[in-house]
């Protein structure tokens, strides 16, 4: 995988709701946070998928905004309760934001399945106070490939 591209994946900042109201976090923390102390909606089994700008290209706005739709309602058909959420990248004016789905409690193996049909390079997965990176595009060497991280949460 590219390290940049990567790079950019950790430093990504998703706004997470939970009932306390959304929570900022990255996935570029230190290995030493005990999962414990984190807020509990990042201790649960989740996955945070979008189908916006597969393969990292830019569609227009319509096409992505229809793909997502679809990936809502296909979410929904499996029964799965999921959040509207958003990853940004950097901070400020001129920061990139794509939406994405909190996807509570789906399987690891679906959750990439999910990345391979929309063509996403990498999806988030999180159990257990720990989150994943794990690249999904069918056509990168790497497929299958995980990249751990660790919550940092961002004020």
């Amino acid at each position: 995988m590219d390290q940049v591209l990567l790079r950019g994946y950790y430093g990504t900042i998703y706004e997470i709701p939970s009932p306390h109201g959304a929570v900022r976090v990255s996935l570029d923390g230190e290995n030493t946070v005990d999962p414990k102390v984190l807020p509990e909606v990042l201790n649960r089994t989740f996955a945070l998928l979008t189908a916006y700008n597969p393969r990292s290209m830019l569609l227009p706005r319509k096409v992505n905004e229809g793909r997502h739709v679809i990936m809502r309602d296909l979410l929904i058909l499996g029964c799965y309760r999921i959040e509207p959420c958003v990853g940004t990248e950097g901070e400020g004016e001129g920061s990139f934001r794509e939406p994405c789905w909190l996807v509570y409690g789906m399987d690891r193996d679906e959750a990439i399945a999910f990345g391979r049909v929309f063509r996403q390079n990498t999806i988030i997965f999180a159990q257990n106070g720990k989150p994943e990176i794990i690249v999904t595009d069918p056509t990168a060497e790497d497929v299958g490939r995980t990249f751990y991280g660790n919550w940092r949460v961002r004020t």
